[in-house]
């Protein structure tokens, strides 16, 4: 028999015997937290992947871990935030059939709305509500409350992003500006900027003349590229294709891409973001001067 699938079956067989134990012994906490960490190390080992092609190949074995560590324990917060961002990232940057994307992009933010249910049972159930009434309760997070905010914002993005040819979809734009608003206003700094890089696209969907924000999103993506002291190549992408394409400015645009595939991509938390962002400023940048 091969040795790598031995050591590989051995792995799980302890992996499921360890937990195994926990559970039988009564150890509800502490399984709890080891399912926790185990979800934190894998999304960590998985963003911190530098092949693009073993992200694609190997996350689907990871989603369908977490969804068993979730299964398990539903109402634990850092597991559905976990299983979210996975599921989403997976959804936004690995998959190329539309139809995946919306089952997977759907189960990202199923994830974070669950989360948002166990942390904010009162937000939980205006998300569906008039926007007056959702406002209301978002304007009642605390700082406590952000990561959840923003992961719910992040997966809901993802969603829209996925259904883009959905107006119902479209409509709830608002609502993801309102969390990400809330959550800068309680956190600035939070997430290495990653909720200002959202807010920047969001401003820069449409062209002033017809109520976009260009500017605003210029400052956005300015203040994520400054939070991230200018490791999150795709700050530079999106800032390059969503704000520099929309005002037609080709010498920023070329610069931005240039700047991203001339970094290191290997950051850790975001190594796979960073390769993923190079590869779509090539495509940006080879096909700058047919836009421009």
């Amino acid at each position: 028999m091969n040795t790598h699938r031995v050591c590989t079956i051995s792995a799980w067989r302890a992996l499921a015997l360890a937990l195994a134990a926990l559970a039988v012994a009564g150890c509800a906490g502490i399984a709890s937290k080891a399912g926790a960490r185990l979800s934190a190390s894998l999304s960590a080992g998985i963003l911190d992947q530098d092949d693009i092609a073993t992200a694609r190949e190997g996350i689907p074995a990871w989603l369908l871990l977490v969804d068993g560590l979730i299964h398990d324990d539903p109402r634990n917060v850092d597991l559905l935030l976990a299983g979210s961002r996975l599921y989403g990232a997976y959804a936004g940057g690995l998959v190329d059939d539309a139809q995946r994307a919306r089952r997977l992009s759907a189960r990202s933010f199923d994830y974070a709305r669950r989360a948002s249910c166990v942390r904010r049972a009162a937000l939980c159930e205006q998300l569906t509500a008039p926007f007056e009434a959702f406002a209301a309760q978002v304007a009642q997070l605390q700082r406590g409350d952000v990561a959840v905010a923003q992961a719910l914002a992040a997966a809901w993005a993802g969603r829209i992003q996925a259904n883009s040819d959905d107006w119902q979809a479209i409509a709830d734009i608002p609502r993801v500006q309102a969390l990400l608003e809330r959550v800068v206003a309680l956190d600035p700094d939070f997430g290495q900027g990653e909720p200002w890089m959202y807010l920047g696209v969001l401003a820069t969907l449409r062209p002033a003349s017809l109520g976009g924000q260009p500017e605003q999103g210029k400052a956005d993506f300015d203040k994520a590229l400054a939070l991230s002291h200018g490791h999150n190549q795709m700050v530079r992408v999106l800032y390059a294709e969503k704000y520099a394409r929309l005002v037609f400015d080709q010498a920023l645009h070329d610069r931005l891409l240039r700047e991203a595939l001339a970094a290191d991509p290997h950051v850790p938390g975001l190594t796979l973001v960073n390769v993923l962002a190079q590869a779509r400023a090539r495509k940006l940048l080879d096909g700058s001067k047919d836009y421009f």
